[in-house]
């Protein structure tokens, strides 16, 4: 992958459970397991926008 990516700290529920979150300067959103960077799901940062409210909203609970 050629892109700057600027990944946030890690999201860890557990020590070995840890998501992050980056952003790239084309507007470009990833989420990747913590170690693996370099196979990021990529979308764009409103659909990252939109899963993000959608997990709050509860739309996920099922998966709990």
């Amino acid at each position: 992958m050629n892109t700057e990516i600027n990944w946030e700290d890690p999201f860890c529920a557990e020590a070995n459970n840890c998501f992050r979150l980056g952003t790239d300067t084309t507007g470009n959103a990833y989420i990747a397991v913590a170690g693996q960077e370099d196979t990021p799901l990529t979308d764009t940062h409103e659909a990252l926008r939109t899963l993000i409210l959608e997990i709050k909203a509860g739309k996920a609970d099922h998966l709990l």
